[in-house]
This record gives structure tokens, sequence and C-alpha cells, in this order.
């Protein structure tokens, strides 16, 4: 038959009932060590992010010499634009999954620098004296996050968008969707100024749709703080 179990018996039963709290300079070492952790998986982020970028754009340059070199042996012939509508479709699918993956690992990083934000209200905690000295924020509000990357506005700024390697990447990617659209209208017969309209159209809107993904996602990442 069950009962409730006593006061006494509750206490020997929870392992925690005695538990102490840990010396300031212990939890002070569990919070540098967690620190360091995310400084370390930032890095690889950053890595990460470079990475790829230049490995994208290491494609589109070999790909454009590769298209110069055919071109140049064959005059832009039917040859060519086999060659070019081969390697253009491989150049944007790498590109928009780089743009994919770029977006994630920023992301990623508004995320680490949060965890270390809220580390160092840990350590103001045990010494809140320390505060002045900090130059970086503490909070997980924007404010806090803006503080961490430098800039002491409480909102996210233009430039924020306008200069991630992300929505530079989009741009190169639009770029080749306009150049695709328009060697497939040429070789439909469409006629110069048909296949640069339908280029450019193709173009304006892969840019509109691809920043559109940057954008979205930049917001609602920053929107959970």
């Amino acid at each position: 038959m069950w009962r409730k179990p006593s006061e006494q018996e509750r206490d020997v039963s929870d392992p925690s009932a005695d538990q102490q709290p840990a010396p300031v300079s212990v939890r002070a070492q569990i919070l540098s060590t967690e620190h360091w952790s995310l400084l370390a998986t930032r890095g690889l982020a950053w890595n990460e992010s470079f990475s790829r970028a230049s490995w994208f754009l290491t494609v589109v340059s070999a790909t454009v010499v590769a298209l110069a070199l055919v071109a140049d042996s064959t005059g832009f012939g039917p040859g060519f634009r086999l060659f070019a509508l081969v390697l253009l479709p491989l150049l944007v699918v790498i590109g928009v999954a780089t743009v994919v993956r770029l977006v994630q690992l920023n992301s990623e990083d508004v995320e680490l620098v949060a965890g270390m934000n809220r580390l160092r209200r840990g350590y103001l905690d045990l010494a809140p004296e320390l505060e002045p000295y900090f130059v970086t924020g503490h909070r997980e509000d924007v404010a806090g996050l803006m503080q961490t990357y430098g800039v002491r506005r409480a909102r996210i700024p233009a430039g924020q968008y306008l200069s991630s390697i992300a929505l530079l990447v989009s741009v190169i990617v639009a770029v080749l969707i306009g150049a695709l659209a328009g060697m497939i209208g040429d070789a439909a017969g469409a006629g110069l100024e048909a296949a640069i309209g339908v280029g450019v159209a193709a173009g304006v809107v892969a840019l509109a749709v691809l920043v559109r993904l940057v954008v979205r996602q930049v917001n609602r990442t920053w929107e959970r703080r």
C-alpha cells in the first residue's frame, strides 16, 4: 500500500537536498570553459562561411575561363552554347546551395553570440563591479547583440544586410540565372533583344527572391531575441 514519504525520507532519497552551491571559482571556471567552447564553434562557423564563399567564387572564375577558351575555339557557335548550357545550371545549383548555407551560418552565429552574452551575464552575476570594463554586451536582446557586434544601435542596421556574404553571393547567383535564361532564349530562337530581355528579367526576379530569402531569415533569427 502506498504511503506518502516523510520529510526525512525525502531528504535522504533526494541527492540534491544537501547539495551546496558550487564555489565562485568553480562557477567561473565552468562559465569560462563554455565561453571558449562557443568561441571555437563560432570560429568554425566563420571558417566554413568564408570557405564556402571562396570555393563558389573559385568555381565561377574557373567556369568563366573555360567558357572563354571554348568561345575562342568555337567562335560562339553551337558548341559554346551547349557547353554553357551544361555548366551554368550547375553553377546556379551550387550558388543557391551556398546562399542557403550562408544564411544558416548567419543564424547560427547570432545564436552563438547570444550564448556568449548570457555567459557574460553570468560573469557579472559573480562580479558585478566589473561591468564598466566590459565593451561587449551581456544581454540577449537586439541591443545587447548589436553591442557585441560593435554597433551601438537597438535595431538591425541596413548595412547588416548589404554587407553580408550571403547577399553578395546572391547577386552573383542572380547574374548567373540571368545569363542562363538569356542563353536559353537565344537557343530557342527568340532573337538577341528578346534573349537579353528574358535574361535581365530572370536575373531581377532571381535577385529579388534570393534577397527576400536572406532578409526573411535574418529577421526571423533576430525576432527570437
